[in-house]
């Protein structure tokens, strides 16, 4: 019996595969992220079209990005003074974080990382509270349930599962609340973010993953973590991604405000990427200048979030001077209450760090307490040696 033979040549099949195969796996051009107003304040539509475009929110979204950064350029001085232990700056995200705060609902639960001090500002949790944590006076700094503003979470990318089990049960409840995950480019290359992924996924949860690529994961570029924009890793688990410029503040709000609808339609989960830069250092205890080209930052010093918008709603007749005055005198009067709260704030109790950690007594921890007790006396206790 003779064998069928494929009368095509050998060139001819191997070539049409080839290019079928191409088609499939090339990647397609990346457009340019998202963007509403550009560098220069000049908007990218007419205003009818662009979404959200309404002065109030323009002014409501400056203000608050002035006054994230002024609780951040006085966070870092303090810091700098020894007034703190430590401060995460986000200098360079205040679009990011405002634009997007201000398109959640009072009811939406927020889980930040370290850095979301503006997220905080915009969720109304008192600048001096955050401060705390940093002076190491508290283990928290305030109660998330006021506010719907999840405590920080140090441990890089461990809350975007805990956001995503959230959801999870706002959706049992039958609630269109959504869970919120603020994280960065270097926590998106944590296993624990790819679980959280996968989980939202399959879940259909209620879950907006925004991610702050803010280029650097500490010394390590955004380069070093992945070869594809951060945004696609959402279509390859189901659910939509997309990447906005994370310095244009009515942009990340109105593709925050579409993932949202989105979500609470029933979508599942959403990725934004917020491509951004931080112009500062990861924390006051790094060095950017050792790993990072002078010619980045100023490169994206011409991108700055709060020059953009407030030359925007200047040409645009949008705010007067006296708009800007009135912001600036609110911004000084943030940093003074804020420099003379941490001045003049207590020492905490010692014996405090041992109240919160089981809801009611444990046996192991009262002899903790005791054998500290004992140290501590030792210390004024004439009769020991």
């Amino acid at each position: 019996m003779t064998a069928p033979t494929d009368h095509r040549p050998p060139e001819a099949s191997a070539t049409a595969f080839t290019d079928a195969l191409n088609a499939f796996t090339d990647r397609p051009h990346e457009p340019p992220p998202l963007q509403l107003i550009a560098p220069d304040g000049t908007l990218t539509l007419p205003p009818e079209q662009t979404p959200g475009y309404r002065p109030a929110l323009l002014r409501a979204l400056y203000r608050d990005m002035r006054m994230s950064r002024e609780l951040d350029t006085e966070a870092t001085a303090l810091q700098r003074q020894g007034e703190l232990g430590l401060w995460p700056p986000l200098l360079g995200q205040e679009a990011a974080q405002v634009g997007s705060a201000h398109a959640l609902r009072p009811d939406d639960y927020v889980f930040p990382s370290y850095r979301e001090h503006g997220v905080a500002w915009c969720r109304g949790v008192d600048p001096v509270d955050v401060v705390k944590l940093y002076r190491g006076v508290t283990n928290g700094g305030w109660d998330p349930r006021e506010t719907n503003f999840h405590l920080y979470t140090l441990v890089v990318g461990a809350h975007v599962l805990h956001a995503t089990g959230y959801a999870m049960s706002l959706a049992k409840r039958g609630s269109d609340a959504v869970a919120v995950a603020y994280f960065g480019d270097g926590a998106s290359s944590e296993g624990d973010v790819a679980e959280a992924f996968t989980f939202a996924a399959v879940h259909d949860a209620p879950v907006l993953f925004f991610c702050q690529n803010n280029q650097w994961a500490i010394s390590e570029p955004v380069t070093r973590q992945t070869n594809s924009p951060l945004h696609r890793r959402a279509r390859g688990f189901g659910f939509p991604g997309v990447r906005v410029d994370g310095n244009d503040a009515l942009a990340v709000h109105a593709v925050t405000r579409h993932a949202l609808d989105h979500i609470r339609g029933g979508g599942g989960p959403f990725l934004v990427e917020a491509f951004t830069y931080r112009m500062g250092a990861h924390t006051t205890s790094d060095d950017p200048t050792r790993y990072r080209p002078p010619a980045e930052l100023e490169q994206w010093r011409a991108k700055d979030p709060l020059a953009r918008l407030r030359t925007h709603l200047t040409a645009a007749g949008h705010a007067a001077p006296d708009f800007f005055d009135e912001v600036e005198q609110q911004a000084r009067e943030l940093a003074h209450r804020v420099r003379h709260a941490v001045r003049t704030m207590p020492d905490p109790e010692r014996l405090g760090v041992f109240d919160h950690v089981h809801a009611e007594g444990h046996a192991l921890v009262d002899e903790e307490r005791r054998g500290f007790e004992e140290y501590e006396r030792s210390f004024t206790d004439p009769e020991r040696p």
